[in-house]
């Protein structure tokens, strides 16, 4: 899969944050080497979060994310504001951006707050560096902020430590490579079976991307992937010389696949995967303990968080609730 091919949710997040008019778009485009947002002296310019798809050396693919100001005002911008607050909830490396000439403030501690407390890796970055004179003092008359000894100083202007803050983002960022969809429980020339139901929510003519991926991490283990529909389990196995050292199966037919699948051979699913790979496998464990308590007549909330058409056998309408 091609750089540009890499899927949204398997890229690294970096979201640029700070008040209007610190030079946030200006750092982004220039660190993206485009003109990527649009920039002015007026001040709120950037009225929606801004998304770039790019490469970042050493990191690989990333997602650059621009945002409104915090400091906004009035109804609109409470809303702006709002739309900054939701891109946190999906930043992976926070760029906090305020003007030299000024310094950090309230919302740069608040932001810096929330970082901390959601366990985001952060740098912040003095920007305008060009117009102030030195590091004891501003042409100004304002001091220029020194408290945060880990603190950046740029210039988008002349594009004076860039390069820096490209690097110091590299360095924040520990590369996950223990972090693996299946391929640590594998061994090379194993044999994975991986079930796929072919329904009416199935997308015509291919598999959909957790299917793609799965084969493709068993690929680069040295293992090999059979992909038979649930129907064709049984005969899959019987043919099978060797037995296979995992079954995948997709959730809607787990129950009907762990019926077919002899206790000896390793049993999961696509779900049980990416929570393991996504998130936190054990709380979801948790949380899976509370269907124990459910009963007659408990209301039961379903959110889904990707978008879609609906259509008959819908899983958020129709499998999860039967």
């Amino acid at each position: 899969m091609g750089m540009n091919q890499t899927p949204s949710g398997e890229r690294l997040h970096i979201g640029f944050f700070g008040k209007r008019n610190a030079g946030k778009s200006s750092i982004v485009n220039a660190v993206t080497g485009q003109n990527l947002a649009i920039v002015s002296e007026v001040k709120g310019t950037t009225t929606d979060p801004v998304y770039k798809s790019m490469e970042l050396l050493p990191l690989g693919p990333v997602m650059i994310i621009d945002t409104p100001g915090l400091d906004d005002e009035g109804e609109l911008g409470q809303l702006r504001i709002g739309k900054t607050r939701q891109v946190i909830n999906k930043t992976d490396i926070g760029i906090i951006v305020a003007d030299g000439r000024e310094g950090k403030g309230r919302q740069e501690e608040k932001l810096m707050e929330v970082f901390r407390r959601k366990k985001i890796p952060f740098l912040t970055v003095y920007n305008k560096k060009d117009l102030c004179g030195g590091f004891g003092g501003c042409q100004y008359g304002r001091p220029c902020s020194r408290d945060d000894d880990k603190a950046l100083w740029v210039s988008a202007a002349t594009g004076e430590g860039i390069q820096e803050l490209k690097e110091a983002i590299g360095r924040l960022r520990e590369r996950e490579n223990d972090r693996h969809l299946v391929a640590d429980l594998l061994q090379p020339s194993d044999t994975v079976i991986l079930v796929v139901p072919v329904d009416k929510a199935a997308p015509k003519g291919r598999l959909i991307l957790p299917q793609q991926q799965t084969i493709r991490d068993i690929l680069d283990s040295q293992a090999v992937a059979i992909v038979c529909k649930e129907d064709e389990l049984g005969n899959t196995l019987e043919l099978m010389k060797k037995k296979p050292k995992l079954v995948i199966t997709d959730s809607q037919v787990f129950q009907q696949v762990d019926r077919m699948t002899p206790p000896d051979i390793l049993m999961t699913s696509f779900s049980v995967l990416f929570a393991r790979y996504k998130g936190d496998l054990w709380q979801t464990v948790e949380g899976a303990k509370a269907l124990e308590a459910i009963e007659d007549g408990d209301q039961i909330l379903i959110s889904e968080g990707c978008t879609h058409h609906r259509q008959c056998g819908d899983i958020g309408t129709y499998k999860l609730p039967a």
